[in-house]
């Protein structure tokens, strides 16, 4: 019995080995397998970083040095006062439309100043609520090449208000500027959304951003070149996208600045992982497209990995997103769409540019504050989806491909369209609108109407529209319940870019950044009626100048209530 039981053990022991190597050998066969599935050129996290060489630099901080030392010291002064202020025009250098004030006041006021406009509604008015004896206050939105009138009053606790008019003479536009040709066809000035000190920003794919008033006249401009990203932050601030001089060919870095153009942080990035293969003979880019504000201050930006500049025969590009710490610059998370959605995706032998495969080409992001989520839009794969930004867990997918050609782990999160709604096809700018229940999303795009993977086919090119989307969260089902476009026709089909905004009053504004080939821009505020209160065209935009998105943001952030609204 001794030996049987012994013989027992030993053959249990060799089954159980063999059962152990077996499972080793099918457990490396998988991973085997799905490493064989990743394609060449998809590295890690750890790699991405270090290809986009992310930290903070204080070149442009440290050149403004002496100016901010000297407008201290004249704020400290008090032989400047209301009646005899101190005046700079472009304090820093960098922005010929804004100016500073700074004088001292016997007793603690609020200082309120109007730019005086050449026309009704367009006169630029703010008041500072805070009460002070030392004032440095920004001018901004002056006319170029005009001597204008600036109104300043300082109310003291009080009441008793004294006022001191200024007049301020500026330098002519650029001429590239100067060149471009603006046509405001409408301008209802009663219902558009520009309060007291609002400006359509002109957000471009190259050269200067600037922005003008209800009349089309330029009343902000940088003299430095700037792509895609234009955002306003928390704390009032510009965020853009930049590079280290107007002849430089690559956009590797992102300021923040004020509307003065004073600088606070620059984020430099390594030029290594810039789009070289996107385009031969263009500027290259390393963050496209687009960068948010997290609710940590931390910034969220679209960027290509960096394998364009290494040795992989798929060099990856537009699928990849970064979170860059505020604090030090350095990205702190890695979201790689490849190691996300299917496979199959991003191994399809189309959609190459050169050796680039633009198989995503992330256009916009999205964070919906109260839930933690993310929504992302991917031109390419005619797409747009929301997950859990910490998590990556999906909640919808709005998409053209059919719906048993998804993973079955995914198929749940597919969104139905009902009625006429439709797929989007080259879709831009995906943002959420604010819900009057936790049951629905309000999803609020651009739809360029380009078939391009996932597209609709029976409409593509005929038409582009703006356009809103209301998602039963539950059911999984999208129903387009506003639109503006599809009735101007083939006229406003925008192949690329391209952008629609809710304003504070309900009204959209919608950007047909790419009519004509690019040759001309439209950008239309509409209300929720269809009425267009605002049409503006642009044209003689020079090469690449085109109005990549348009914004409508106060000059005077830190004083304005604005509050969207849309149900």
């Amino acid at each position: 019995m001794f030996r049987i039981k012994k013989s027992t053990k030993i053959i249990a022991a060799v089954l159980t080995a063999v059962v152990v190597i077996g499972a080793g050998v099918g457990l490396w066969w998988k991973f085997s397998t799905k490493a064989k599935q990743i394609q060449e050129g998809v590295i890690s996290n750890e790699q991405i970083k270090k290809n986009l060489d992310s930290k903070l630099i204080k070149t442009r901080q440290n050149k403004q040095k002496a100016a901010v030392k000297k407008y201290q010291a004249v704020a400290a002064d008090n032989h400047y006062t209301l009646t005899n202020p101190y005046v700079k025009v472009d304090p820093y250098g960098r922005l010929p439309l804004a100016a500073l004030a700074i004088f001292q006041t016997p007793e603690a006021s609020k200082i309120s100043l109007t730019v005086v406009g050449k026309t009704k509604k367009t006169s630029i008015s703010t008041t500072d609520k805070t009460y002070s004896k030392q004032h440095t206050i920004s001018i901004l939105g002056l006319y170029a090449d005009y001597n204008n009138t600036v109104k300043i009053t300082a109310t003291t606790k009080s009441g008793e208000k004294t006022t001191k008019t200024l007049h301020i003479k500026t330098a002519a536009l650029p001429s590239n500027l100067a060149s471009v040709k603006i046509n405001v066809k409408t301008a209802n000035k009663t219902k558009m959304a520009i309060g007291d000190n609002k400006l359509t920003f002109i957000v471009r794919t190259t050269k200067q951003p600037f922005a003008i008033d209800a009349d089309g006249a330029i009343r902000w401009f940088s003299t430095d070149y700037s792509q895609h990203v234009f955002k306003q932050l928390a704390n009032g601030h510009i965020l853009r996208l930049a590079k280290k001089n107007n002849d430089a060919l690559i956009y590797n870095e992102m300021l923040e600045e004020d509307y003065t153009g004073r600088v606070y942080k620059e984020y430099h990035f390594g030029t290594s992982a810039a789009d070289k293969n996107m385009d031969t003979d263009a500027e290259y880019t390393l963050i496209h497209h687009d960068a948010i504000e997290l609710p940590n201050h931390n910034i969220l930006a679209t960027v290509s990995d960096g394998t364009s500049g290494g040795k992989a025969k798929n060099q990856y590009v537009e699928d990849t997103i970064v979170e860059i710490s505020h604090k030090t610059g350095q990205i702190v998370k890695v979201i790689d769409l490849k190691k996300i959605l299917p496979t199959s995706m991003y191994t399809a032998k189309t959609l190459m540019h050169g050796k680039a495969k633009d198989w995503f080409h992330m256009n916009s992001l999205y964070y919906q504050k109260s839930t933690g989520d993310l929504v992302i839009s991917g031109r390419h794969q005619d797409m747009v989806f929301k997950m859990n930004y910490k998590t990556l867990d999906f909640k919808w997918i709005y998409c053209g491909k059919k719906k048993s050609t998804w993973p079955k782990s995914l198929q749940k999160y597919v969104l139905t369209p009902t009625g006429n709604t439709g797929y989007t096809g080259g879709q831009h700018a995906a943002i959420l609108l604010p819900s009057t229940t936790k049951k629905t999303d309000v999803l609020a795009l651009f739809n360029n109407n380009v078939a391009i993977t996932n597209g609709q086919k029976s409409t593509s090119k005929q038409y582009s529209e703006a356009a809103v989307y209301k998602i039963n969260l539950k059911q999984k089902k999208i129903t387009k319940v506003w639109q503006n476009g599809k009735d101007q026709g083939k006229s406003h089909f925008s192949l690329v870019i391209c952008s629609n905004r809710l304003m504070s009053n309900g009204n959209f504004l919608v950007d047909y950044g790419y009519l004509q080939e690019g040759k001309v821009s439209n950008i239309q505020e509409v209300t929720k009626s269809g009425q267009h209160v605002f049409s503006v065209y642009f044209s003689n935009l020079g090469n690449n100048g085109y109005v990549y998105r348009a914004e409508r943001f106060s000059l005077y952030p830190n004083n304005s209530r604005d509050s969207q609204t849309y149900e």
